[in-house]
């Protein structure tokens, strides 16, 4: 796998030199916009991680992204009347990682308290979203614009500078977020029992550990997480339109499955469908084919089934994932 991981860092960093050396203008805009698309696939998959290796199946990770891109435009809409841009963006933040963190929690509820069905749950928080957004959606509203943050110095360098050092806050806290996600799973206590409920639930009882209890709250979690996904969609629009998810949230789950569940395999699945996207929006816009629109829209989606196809076959979820569980 280490191997494997060099490999294709290798790859790219050549693909990346050639293409450069062949036209340095288009390849710069697709790496930046690369970086700039995979940030909410970032968030949303780590979203579906955190969910699953607790032993809960969350397919609402499109719905929580969608009620938290409204709710934080929308906070930020009506505080900047009140208050100045950047407090006004911080209430919208906070208003996203709530209703999606509330959206964890009813997932949990129905699944832990109720016994549903967690496809189905996640399904409703889905249609709910879709039907609420658009239900209460007002043209007209807009929300102050979310800062370019550029890294002086190293923005101007060929290449690099754009594609890592000159985008908004919400791309560099995917990233920051996928190092905090790792070292807490991997090297806390509470990343231990997440794991631990996520694969052998029983055994985490015997030991003494609050299954129902962790869940809610890792539940929440990923959905605060969702809500930060949500938010960095409106980055670049600054502007809330109906289903502006586009499926987003259901590529995060290809990302996370395709990214074995992992917070590294996450970061890294989502760069290679944030270049899907950034490479069919280029297309689109220099025309480069005399085709539908439609055709270069659905690429990235064609493109996700099948890498899903070919790298999930491998992949082994958390052992107890969509199980419910009785306490002894």
């Amino acid at each position: 796998m280490i191997t494997l991981g060099r490999g294709l860092t290798l790859f790219t960093i050549v693909a990346l030199t050639i293409s450069y050396q062949i036209d340095d203008i288009q390849t710069t805009a697709v790496a930046a916009r690369t970086v700039r698309e995979a940030a909410p696939l970032i968030l949303a998959g780590l979203c579906g991680l955190v969910s699953e290796r607790s032993g809960i199946i969350n397919i609402g990770i499109e719905g929580q992204m969608l009620l938290a891109a409204f709710c934080g435009f929308l906070g930020a809409s009506y505080a900047v009347e009140s208050m100045g841009s950047t407090p006004a963006l911080l209430v919208g933040v906070l208003a996203a990682m709530a209703v999606a963190a509330v959206a964890g929690l009813f997932l949990a509820w129905t699944s832990i308290k109720l016994r549903m069905d967690q496809i189905i749950a996640g399904t409703v928080i889905n249609i709910f979203a879709i039907g609420a957004t658009s239900f209460f959606f007002a043209q007209g509203r807009t929300m102050p614009k979310v800062p370019n943050w550029s890294v002086p110095g190293l923005d101007e360098w060929p290449l690099v500078g754009r594609m890592l050092f000159d985008h908004g806050p919400f791309t560099y806290l995917a990233i920051l977020v996928v190092a905090i996600v790792h070292v807490a799973l991997f090297h806390t206590r509470w990343g231990l029992r997440t794991r631990a409920v996520g694969e052998h639930p029983s055994a985490a009882d015997t030991v003494g550990v609050r299954i129902f209890r962790l869940r809610y709250v890792n539940l929440a979690i990923g959905g605060a997480l969702a809500g930060l996904a949500g938010m960095a969609l409106l980055q670049s629009a600054s502007v809330f339109n109906r289903g502006m998810t586009n499926g987003k949230g259901f590529i995060a789950l290809a990302v996370m499955i395709i990214g074995r569940w992992r917070p590294g395999g996450v970061l890294a699945a989502a760069v290679l469908f944030g270049f899907f996207n950034a490479l069919q929006a280029q297309l689109q816009f220099k025309q480069a084919f005399d085709i539908p629109p439609q055709f270069f829209g659905m690429i990235p989606f064609v493109l996700t089934i099948a890498v899903l196809a070919a790298a999930g076959l491998s992949a082994r979820p958390p052992a107890a994932v969509g199980q419910h569980y009785e306490t002894e």
